[in-house]
């Protein structure tokens, strides 16, 4: 698949049946062909965070792409190598950072990966507080402690689901601290 339009989490049920988000996809990102390449199921789930548009291509099509296209095969490659690269990152900072840390990566990934409103603050994405903490690697009860937390040390603020981002530079030392 590739997302042509919107935004798009991939997801895995975990411990209990417990949600955890494993990337975040933003347009023209290939997702939903690691599992084929393996030739295993899919254990993964895909869900919009809003409108979007998803061209979907037959992995026989694809194969038969990648058998007479070495570029395009290099391509998949380094795409592969690249998610692994961010899991491997991911998985460290999730199981030891601390609960500040993780969410202050987590606010700095939705920035990275989708930007800011026009304000130039605002991220531009909108995230239940349920997905932020599945994101997160926490509890939503933890999520939204730690949310008000940085609203009253004033490193964000919020807006219902808006999250500003009023001390970026504070938000990247907690995160780096863990």
């Amino acid at each position: 698949m590739c997302l042509l339009k919107g935004k798009v989490k991939i997801s895995k049920d975990g411990v209990g049946g417990r949600s955890q988000i494993i990337r975040m996809i933003k347009p023209v990102q290939y997702f939903g062909y690691r599992a084929s390449f393996a030739q295993e199921n899919y254990l993964t789930n895909a869900s919009a965070f809003e409108a979007s548009t998803v061209c979907m291509i037959p992995m026989t099509v694809v194969t038969n792409l990648l058998m007479s296209n070495p570029n395009l095969a290099m391509f998949f490659i380094r795409q592969l190598s690249v998610d692994l690269g961010v899991a491997d990152e991911r998985t460290v900072n999730l199981t030891q950072k601390h609960i500040r840390g993780r969410l202050a990566e987590s606010l700095l990934f939705l920035k990275d990966s989708y930007g800011l409103e026009e304000d130039g603050a605002t991220l531009s994405i909108y995230l239940a507080r349920e997905d932020l903490a599945n994101l997160s690697n926490m509890t939503t009860s933890n999520a939204i402690r730690t949310l008000s937390t940085f609203v009253a040390e004033r490193i964000i603020a919020l807006d219902g689901r808006k999250i500003k981002l009023i001390d970026e530079e504070r938000l990247r030392k907690i995160s780096k601290m863990g």
